[in-house]
């Protein structure tokens, strides 16, 4: 997918607003409340300023003004308040909005793009990205619109007051504006990289942490110091280019904006010495249209650095919804019915599937599996065990031919009622934070405490939990972190011995277990396995002689199928994995 520019992002983050009009609205009209008090407020000094230096001095007048000069602070205030409250509200509000549609979005995203990409990167567009999203559309709000209205109002407050210098001030005004535009240009594609070598480093970081044990037992440390250096170095570089560019237009400006504030001195104190122009003006206009002339000219230098911010921020913005618009995995058909009362017979008819169409893995791949029966399912490491499992619980499409479950096509079935009628273990195990217990009772929400302690006892993990220090309440950490390997693989069976499904998947599911706890595991599995279909992943032949079909996996084919005594007094390939992990 092409990445977007910045004006369709900008016109993706207009459309995200749409939903807060309301309170659009009101941002706006408490910002022209604070823009017209703050240029009210020196019409009142310059008339309090012109009682002063009369020969008569006023001083009821000139308390009247004060007063209501610091009235006037004070509704202004309080209207910057509601602002800065309203401008927050719109702000966290779109950048909720934005992180759940990003949540939710990857849920729905087909497997192969998850496969594809790093998850550190997808974490750091979700978070890092939105904050800085956040902080620029923030300052949008704050500074940005604001700095507008008051650049508009007191240029005209100037042409009230002098429209010969106010001319003058606009010729000059233009400048601060090419050079902005001129480096604000280029400053969005320089965020953008920023932003894309942060979210690879993020990647690279998620990744080492998570296997840091894998890392340290084959000494990986310098290696991966020094790859992480070069991405740390590059990451620096492109930092340091983004932000030396953006913040070129603030000195800049305000150079050009002094010698504004400059000329509008020099001009009107030539025009009170010498009024030679058909312009009435006194000293309190002058000291009036100074504060204009520095209101004027203060927002350019806001908002150069409020640029800088945005177009970080639209760089960033880019990213969030390239991964939104990705396109979601194939939805369920109109008409997909609910997967009910399954036997578990299982088919495979004529299938083909590959990952890329460079390389070719299953072809024409047929397969017939009874209800009841159990598949085992060997070969080779690459062979296409794995992607047999995928397709079955339709986290890949098959590209032609189908499987049927019970003669529906899984393809005209909703997934959820498919994968509810499997039970999964994994070789690699996936715990949340959360406790034992509600680990257990994924699959089976409303299982009783008593249902739970039972299916703990049948895959035999009851033993250990007693052990913890809370039992079945003990709170253990993301993935399950405070467990062992063979402790998370239990949990793992302990959660489908509870749900019992119809049909059931294990690959490699007791690869971590110790020989004498699988053997116990083993016998649990067979009980369970009775009247529910199977399929089962091994590496080692041993876990399924006792399988009722064996399927002999190489090169995305089935080159031997039958029982383990046909298989082996075939003496083909079966026969020679067989002994090559027995043979003495």
């Amino acid at each position: 997918m092409r990445p977007l520019n910045s004006k369709q992002t900008v016109k993706r983050i207009f459309r995200q607003l749409k939903g807060y009009t309301f309170y659009i609205v009101l941002s706006v009209f408490m910002a022209l409340v604070t823009v017209a008090g703050n240029l009210a407020v020196p019409i009142f000094f310059g008339d309090a300023i012109n009682y002063m230096v009369r020969g008569n001095t006023d001083w009821d007048m000139i308390f009247f003004y004060f007063a209501l000069t610091g009235g006037l602070i004070a509704a202004t205030c309080l209207s910057q308040w509601l602002l800065n409250i309203i401008n927050n509200k719109i702000t966290f509000s779109v950048t909720r909005d934005i992180r759940k549609e990003i949540f939710e979005h990857i849920h729905k995203l087909p497997l192969k793009y998850l496969d594809a990409h790093p998850y550190g990167d997808i974490v750091s567009r979700n978070i890092a990205d939105v904050d800085t999203f956040a902080d620029g559309l923030l300052m949008g709000f704050t500074q940005f619109f604001t700095g507008i209205l008051t650049i508009v109002g007191a240029l005209v407050m100037m042409f009230v007051y002098n429209w010969i210098i106010a001319i003058a001030v606009f010729v000059l005004t233009p400048l601060s504006l090419f050079i902005a535009k001129f480096i604000s240009g280029r400053t969005y594609k320089l965020f953008r990289k920023n932003s894309q070598i942060r979210g690879e480093q993020t990647a690279f970081i998620d990744e080492m942490v998570g296997n840091l044990k894998v890392v340290q037992a084959f000494s990986h440390e310098q290696e991966n110091s020094e790859k992480f250096d070069e991405i740390n170095e590059r990451l620096t570089k492109a930092s340091q280019d983004a932000t030396f560019f953006s913040s070129l237009p603030n000195p800049t400006t305000r150079f050009v904006n002094s010698l504004v504030y400059a000329a509008v001195a020099l001009a009107g104190a030539l025009t009170i010495i010498y009024p030679v122009l058909p312009v009435a003006f006194d000293i309190g206009r002058l000291s009036t249209l100074l504060s204009y002339a520095n209101q004027y000219t203060k927002p350019f230098n806001e908002i150069t650095g409020v640029i800088t911010e945005l177009q970080n921020a639209i760089a960033c913005a880019g990213r969030i919804y390239e991964l939104i618009d990705e396109p979601l995995q194939i939805p369920d058909a109109p008409q997909a019915k609910t997967l009910t009362d399954v036997k578990g017979e299982v088919k495979f008819s004529d299938v083909c599937f590959s990952y890329s169409q460079e390389r070719k893995l299953i072809e024409n791949l047929n397969i017939a599996v009874k209800a009841g029966q159990r598949i085992a399912i060997v070969g080779p490491t690459g062979c296409g065990k794995t992607t047999l499992i995928n397709l079955l619980m339709r986290f890949y499409d098959v590209d032609g031919g189908a499987i049927t479950v019970d003669g529906n096509d899984i393809r005209d079935v909703t997934r959820k009622s498919l994968r509810s009628n499997y039970g999964m273990v994994l070789q690699d195990t996936w715990l949340k934070n959360g406790t034992i217990k509600e680990n257990i009772a994924m699959g089976k929400p409303d299982a009783t405490d008593e249902e739970i302690v039972q299916a703990a006892k049948n895959a035999h993990s009851h033993k250990f939990i007693i052990q913890l220090e809370n039992g079945y309440d003990t709170v253990i950490s993301e993935d399950g972190g405070n467990l062992s390997q063979g402790q998370k693989q239990l949990l793992c069976i302990t959660r489908i011995m509870l749900s019992l499904p119809p049909m059931l998947i294990l690959d490699e599911a007791t690869s971590s277990i110790d020989t004498r706890t699988e053997m116990q595991i083993q016998h649990a599995f067979a009980q369970m396995m009775q009247g529910r279909t199977s399929f089962i992943v091994a590496h080692r032949l041993s876990t399924v002689k006792n399988a009722d079909l064996i399927l002999v996996m190489k090169d995305g084919k089935i080159i031997e199928q039958g029982n383990h005594e046909q298989l082996i007094a075939l003496g083909g390939f079966y026969n020679k994995l067989y002994n090559s992990q027995f043979a003495v």
